[in-house]
């Protein structure tokens, strides 16, 4: 058959590369520890299963279509109003119904220069023009080049913070600094995916921000602190106008019942995402460390990974290092495709793959000198 009888989906569409996540396995090895998607080595909370069990019995119901116990159980946790709160089949689904509510050709759509694949994606798929912004030395985001970049024809900036995959943050004072500078009719998309693991003073996620700004939206996850990232589950904090704009483009039953009963569960138990967070303060800093103490270089990482810079010297790449961990069983992120070349981005695991990894790649710099 002749291509030009082809169905052709719209213009752009085909100009969309598209997203590739980290590998998940490697062959020839008796156990595989997978470090390439910031994924819990702590899993769920006990009370996910429990609350799963309990609501398998009726799957052949339709959800709640406004995901009403699961917006009320994140409003309990956080003191929100639950009208204020949209859920999603993951976090990765309300930036692109932002993007669908907000976006269409001849707007442009603003992200950071090692910012989360997603954003360009769902961007260009609304017909819009994505616009990279330099990050600066540090691989962090730069306020006054977002700034400088915001044109007539900006409708949303996102911000990752913490980002992936450079674990950099940017401090609320100048997360401040920017939402004041940018015109009202623009909305600042704050991703905050990794928010409970960050532990520093001038770090806040953007519920205050919200509160206080009708332009202004806080993206969070339950697939990360919450181990729930089989489930796909995420929400959105953002002032009513733009709650009913997006429910106005939703599927009617985007959230699945198992994930809306896990995610209020999950929510609900603090003391398991204390655990959490006190098992990854444990490591990020000893991994952080004994990479640096092996000659790597580590851009310092607030998340539950780190980003891991190698030589570009033959023997010693970023590359080579990946395919050596790969053969032992340790599988990290390449990070090419968000212009890091040169350096792998691994998960804050349990013990054993930690220390794994610090033993591998000794071995690995050594073999390599």
């Amino acid at each position: 058959m002749n291509s030009t009888d082809m169905p052709r989906p719209k213009p752009g569409v085909l100009d969309i590369a598209a997203y590739v996540p980290g590998r998940e396995t490697a062959h020839g090895v008796a156990k595989v520890y997978k470090l390439s998607s910031n994924e819990s080595p702590l899993g769920p909370s006990p009370k996910v299963a429990e609350a799963i069990a309990a609501r398998s019995a009726n799957l052949a119901i339709y959800p709640d279509g406004s995901a009403h116990v699961l917006r009320e159980a994140i409003g309990r946790a956080y003191g929100l109003n639950p009208g204020n709160i949209l859920c999603g089949n993951g976090s990765d689904e309300l930036l692109g119904l932002l993007c669908q509510t907000y976006l269409g050709p001849g707007d442009e759509g603003l992200f950071t220069e090692h910012g989360f694949l997603v954003y360009k994606i769902q961007i260009m798929a609304a017909g819009a023009t994505p616009v990279t912004v330099a990050d600066n030395d540090d691989l962090n985001a730069d306020v006054d080049r977002i700034l400088a970049a915001v044109t007539e024809r900006t409708k949303l900036v996102f911000l990752a913070n913490p980002n992936n995959p450079t674990g950099t943050y940017v401090p609320v004072n100048e997360v401040k600094r920017l939402h004041a500078a940018l015109p009202r009719h623009v909305i600042l998309v704050l991703d905050a995916a990794y928010a409970e693991y960050v532990r520093r003073n001038d770090y806040e996620a953007g519920i205050e921000l919200v509160s206080a700004s009708p332009n202004v939206v806080m993206t969070r996850t339950f697939s990360k602190i919450h181990g729930l990232a089989g489930l796909r589950i995420g929400w959105m904090y953002a002032h009513e106008a733009i709650i009913d704009a997006c429910n106005r483009v939703r599927g009617p039953f985007n959230v699945n019942a198992l994930a809306i009963v896990a995610g209020a569960a999950a929510i609900g138990d603090r003391e398991h995402v204390e655990r959490a967070v006190e098992h990854n303060e444990a490591w990020l800093g000893r991994v952080s460390e004994g990479l640096q103490a092996l000659g790597l270089s580590v851009t310092p990482s607030v998340g539950n990974f780190v980003l891991v810079h190698f030589p570009t010297t033959p023997g010693k790449t970023a590359a080579e290092a990946d395919e050596y961990l790969c053969a032992r069983g340790y599988v990290l992120r390449r990070v090419s495709g968000y212009g890091l070349p040169d350096a792998l981005r691994m998960t804050i695991g349990e013990a054993e793959a930690n220390l794994g990894v610090l033993e591998a790649l000794r071995e690995f710099m050594a073999q390599a000198s």
